[in-house]
């Protein structure tokens, strides 16, 4: 019954049930210094598996380095939040963003990480980039990105 509610990622584009995502002039200019990376953090994304119907639980996390325009903070969230009735494998939904915002915004440097919560005891994280060298300060964001499983360690043994 759940699962007849679920409408799969290529049917929701097609029928264009992703809300719009709005943008805003950059107030800076990032070519000069390559520097000004925005990290938005979204902790509770969820989609819908397409084999089992349940649900999938992540943090999307976009990184970027503005060229002409930066993405509206609430069309961004209300964008995600459309996703919880979407069937989507984590690589396809992390791709599709990674694919929308990278058209959108047309940024210097992009980078777009889907952390799913472990079922299963598999943790699944997806990481797309754009080419070439990352900007500075990229990688003072980056190092704080964890799984959310749980590591094994010398306590544990």
């Amino acid at each position: 019954m759940f699962f007849n509610n679920v409408t799969q990622l290529d049917d929701a584009i097609a029928q264009k049930k992703l809300p719009e995502l709005e943008t805003f002039p950059c107030p800076y200019d990032s070519s000069a210094a390559r520097s000004g990376i925005i990290r938005i953090i979204f902790p509770e994304f969820t989609c819908v598996c397409p084999k089992t119907g349940y649900p999938d639980f992540a943090t999307i996390g976009l990184y970027y380095l503005p060229s002409s325009r930066c993405i509206e903070l609430k069309s961004w969230k209300l964008y995600l939040n459309s996703f919880r009735m979407i069937g989507t494998f984590h690589e396809t939904v992390t791709f599709h963003l990674f694919e929308t915002v990278k058209n959108i915004l047309q940024p210097h440097w992009l980078l777009v990480t889907g952390d799913f919560f472990p079922r299963g005891n598999v943790n699944t994280t997806v990481v797309f980039e754009t080419p070439g060298e990352r900007p500075a300060g990229a990688d003072i964001l980056l190092n704080a990105l964890k799984p959310h499983c749980r590591q094994m360690s010398s306590d544990n043994v």
